[in-house]
């Protein structure tokens, strides 16, 4: 059964060891990485729930939900007050089984759950070479805004 953790002192190391394959570095940040922009936001008026991807006690991967990201970045006026996938990654060893699409489901149900308080949508960017991430969150309803933020393409999600 495919379920999101909170990332906490038991499973950050499982976690920090999970990569992506070679070729998909240029789509997604290390999950060390995604773990200290986690942590800058506290105190802030931006929130960050970092989880990790787990198969039973397997963990494949990795997911960021964030929240009002306009108030601590540079940003789109559509971030704020909305939710966003900010980070997914599925380790090389589990790609191409589901989990990646599962994982942004389960982001979706955590978002509307309202942990921050209600909100319209929900947003998400990919990087122009990267279909199969394109792929993945249309099929999720998702859809481009025209927008790029950052060298990416925005998409929006109406919660």
């Amino acid at each position: 059964m495919i379920r999101l953790e909170k990332i906490d002192a038991e499973n950050v190391w499982d976690i920090l060891d999970l990569k992506v394959a070679e070729s998909q570095k240029q789509f997604v940040a290390p999950n060390s990485e995604s773990i200290i922009e986690a942590y800058t936001t506290l105190g802030t008026e931006c929130a960050a729930f970092p989880f990790g991807v787990f198969d039973d006690d397997k963990p494949v991967g990795f997911v960021m939900v964030g929240y009002n990201l306009a108030a601590l970045y540079e940003a789109l006026d559509v971030t704020e007050n909305n939710y966003l996938i900010w980070r997914l990654m599925i380790d090389q060893k589990y790609q191409k089984h589901g989990y990646g699409r599962e994982a942004a489901r389960l982001a979706l149900e955590f978002i509307k759950t309202w942990p921050c308080g209600k909100a319209e949508y929900c947003i998400t960017s990919y990087q122009e070479e990267n279909e199969a991430g394109k792929k993945m969150y249309r099929s999720l309803g998702f859809a481009e805004t025209g927008e790029i933020l950052e060298g990416e393409y925005v998409m929006t999600l109406k919660l």
